[in-house]
């Protein structure tokens, strides 16, 4: 799979891509979208920045609840320091920012895994007030571990998360966090993260007020539910989310065979390496108890000279 379609919605409302230089176009009241602002990816006329200042020229920026960040010039190989650093500056001007996406980024545009990030920590600590953060694009990103009173969603998607990515955001204090999303990806792209990283996580101390769990898209899928089994963050949730990645009948059994998951709303799997027979038991055991279970996607591994599984997660390259 492949990332082929912008964001059509950023906290409830419709993406709208801010028109280029040239356009007449007539451009909605400044609160009822999220507000796509983005350049050329390849040799742009128009850095990112100067896109925004029209933007901000453009618009009751008082207004503004949402801005999601496309592509940048030469993102393939240039970090979104500039392009922080504008939104840094523009902070006074957008008081009633509550959401934020930085990198909606399409493949033809830049792989997933060739995206160019940097730090984006300091965007959570200059918005107090922000409620969601997204971020996309895992190469020399930084995200230490930061305190954020009010966010109640954040996402992270690469084709592979380092693991001092991982360790910082699972050391981050988040009380007020509902939904976490974190695509852990491949070491063929990076990854290189251990259960042992998500220990804060797991064990939910930092996120009293979780509800949506989501560790997908990653190669160690099988050890996550493993520890999830066991994991005392599991019986808060009403959503857990282990699809996209290697996930096979080990990680499944665990599932079953640990503590009780009747209480789940919705458990997630597609993109999945089971048997049959385990899909079966999977869908018999949680629809008996009204739980909504996501098995599609089943993939077949291919196997290597010496008859080993190859697995692989749904979002690489």
């Amino acid at each position: 799979m492949t990332i082929s379609d912008h964001l059509q919605e950023l906290h409830g409302l419709p993406v709208f891509d801010f028109p280029d230089a040239e356009s007449k176009a007539e451009l909605p009241q400044a609160a009822s979208v999220a507000w796509r602002i983005a350049v050329e990816a390849y040799e742009s006329g128009e850095a990112w920045e100067e896109a925004l200042a029209r933007f901000l020229a453009a618009v009751d920026t008082t207004e503004v609840r949402a801005l999601v960040v496309g592509a940048w010039s030469d993102v393939y190989d240039s970090p979104p320091d500039a392009v922080i650093t504008a939104l840094l500056d523009a902070k006074e001007q957008l008081p009633g920012l509550r959401a934020i996406f930085l990198g909606d980024i399409t493949f033809e545009e830049c792989e997933i895994s060739w995206i160019n990030q940097g730090l984006v920590t300091p965007l959570l600590d200059a918005f107090p007030e922000l409620l969601e953060f997204g971020v996309r694009g895992g190469q020399e990103l930084e995200f230490p571990a930061v305190r954020h009173d009010k966010l109640r969603s954040l996402t992270v998607e690469a084709g592979g998360l380092d693991a001092q990515v991982v360790r910082g955001i699972a050391a981050s204090d988040l009380p007020a966090l509902e939904h976490l999303d974190v695509w852990l990806g491949t070491s063929w792209y990076g990854a290189n993260a251990e259960v042992s990283d998500l220990e804060p996580i797991l064990t939910g101390v930092r996120l009293p007020r979780l509800r949506s769990l989501a560790l997908r898209n990653s190669e160690i899928q099988d050890q996550i539910a493993v520890a999830l089994s066991g994991a005392p963050v599991v019986p808060r949730l009403s959503t857990l989310d282990l699809s996209m990645g290697t996930l096979g009948d080990e990680g499944a059994e665990a599932l079953l065979n640990g503590q009780p998951l009747t209480h789940l709303e919705k458990l997630d799997l597609h993109h999945h390496f089971l048997s049959e027979p385990m899909v079966q038991r999977l869908t018999k055991t949680f629809e008996a108890t009204g739980v909504e279970i996501d098995l599609s996607e089943g993939q077949a591994a291919e196997r290597d000279s010496e008859g080993r599984e190859d697995r692989y997660t749904s979002v690489a390259e």
